[in-house]
């Protein structure tokens, strides 16, 4: 299948959106960990020794360390979506675009 020029140009201005889009979904993750990866310190439990003799709970720091991404990622949930639909549809639509001009440029060697 070979494009026009025209068609050619648009197919890579959809794909450019697409990335863009992309780039912007995994600027929100990146951010998300940043903040989580700050935050590790005041996860940590404030004591270093044993107090009365009992172990400090190794369960409790992932309890808060997931608690608090929980809490971040819920906080930028509504803009994760929305980039998460708007790469589905561009998905969607770069796969149509393809399948009608691969269908038209089938036609149009058959005719010939």
């Amino acid at each position: 299948m070979t494009l026009a020029p025209e068609l050619r140009r648009q197919l890579s201005r959809m794909e450019e959106a697409r990335r863009q889009t992309q780039r912007q979904l995994n600027m929100v993750e990146r951010q998300i960990t940043r903040r989580m990866t700050a935050l590790i310190p005041s996860l940590l439990p404030r004591r270093p020794h044993y107090r009365r003799g009992k172990p400090p709970d190794p369960g409790a720091f992932i309890e808060r360390y997931r608690s608090q991404l929980a809490a971040l990622t819920a906080e930028r949930q509504p803009e994760i979506d929305a980039l998460s639909r708007k790469l589905a549809l561009q998905d969607q639509a770069i796969a149509t675009f393809i399948a009608r001009h691969r269908r038209e440029a089938g036609m149009c060697e058959q005719a010939s």
